[in-house]
């Protein structure tokens, strides 16, 4: 038996049925495994040792709002793990890559998934730029000469934040848009980082794949 902590969003608040989070979870505690959960927001760093406020996992079902029994919450050393699994939704920013910081401090010893050091130096929205031929036209930037001439040359494109997730704050922006000036100025008041500009792909409403993979497999 593996005992097993999942640094994730609040478990009493997730979709049964779509979140991957709770299926690992399911499943590990199916087959036996010790589960327990914590939000990022009570990892610790104290003395060298890394802790949290975490319960453990007593009962799990895929009746939503059933689904999961947990026990009194307590301070844990999560060196006394075998597994970490890092799971949170962003937002990648400063308290992300803190919580990965900090968790890095556990290995050798204890197996963290995705390794800290990866997931601070492969942002996904960055990451997947490396694969040119199955992505579309993409420019990442802050220079907004740059994206007014993105869209001069590809016309139907996506606007959003480098770092956003769930779809929060992304913009189809067709050509004969009007308001793309104003979308430019909320995009530079409300973030700091550089901007996507994306050809828009029209099969995109036809849903997305996941492709997940297991021992390599």
């Amino acid at each position: 038996m593996l005992k097993i902590a999942f640094q994730m969003d609040p478990i009493d608040a997730v979709d049964v049925n779509a979140d991957t989070s709770f299926d690992m979870a399911f499943e590990a505690n199916a087959r036996g495994h010790e589960i327990w959960v914590y939000g990022p927001a009570s990892l610790q760093l104290y003395s060298g040792d890394v802790r949290a406020r975490a319960q453990r996992i007593d009962r799990m079902s895929r009746t939503q709002g059933d689904h999961a029994t947990l026990a009194a919450p307590e301070l844990v050393d999560l060196r006394s793990f075998d597994v970490v699994l890092i799971r949170q939704d962003p937002p990648y920013d400063m308290a992300y890559i803190t919580a990965a910081q900090i968790l890095e401090r556990l290995q050798p010893g204890v197996m963290v998934l995705n390794d800290p050091r990866a997931i601070r130096d492969a942002p996904e929205k960055l990451f997947v730029t490396d694969f040119q031929d199955l992505t579309p036209p993409t420019l990442i930037t802050r220079d907004i000469a740059a994206i007014r001439a993105f869209r001069a040359e590809h016309g139907d494109m996506i606007l959003k934040p480098l770092y956003g997730n769930g779809g929060a704050g992304v913009f189809h922006i067709r050509p004969e848009d009007g308001n793309f000036n104003a979308l430019l100025e909320l995009f530079e008041q409300m973030f700091r980082e550089p901007i996507i500009a994306q050809k828009f792909l029209p099969s995109v409403t036809e849903g997305d794949k996941r492709i997940i993979l297991l021992d390599g497999e």
